[in-house]
């Protein structure tokens, strides 16, 4: 039953990320950056508030996983060369983590 809240979750961020990075995206990616920065704030968030596993499975996996990418970031700031490309990872990565801590921070009170 949980690879069923998986589905179900992914069936919604996956959509979601491709409308914001298919709007946001030119020169620089900024829909990816949104939405990785975003699902890191979410995830912090639900790390904090210990759901059960199939919250966890739905929300988490599934609906942060999804809307999150990994492979379209790291396909971006290569094809954007050394300069551009290195711009990207630091639009994402320490922002992102800065996020995810929020969150956590946030919802533990």
């Amino acid at each position: 039953m949980t690879v069923l809240y998986v589905a179900l979750g992914a069936a919604l961020g996956a959509p979601l990320r491709f409308l914001v990075a298919h709007r946001l995206d030119g020169h620089l990616p900024w829909g990816t950056v949104l939405v990785n920065v975003a699902g890191s704030f979410l995830l912090g968030v639900l790390s904090a508030l210990g759901l059960g596993v199939e919250a966890a499975a739905l929300l988490g996996t599934g609906f942060c996983g999804a809307l999150t990418t990994y492979s379209a970031f790291a396909v971006q700031a290569h094809e954007r060369g050394l300069r551009d490309g290195l711009l990207v990872v630091v639009l994402t990565v320490p922002p992102a983590l800065a996020a995810c801590i929020l969150g956590h921070a946030l919802a533990a009170g």
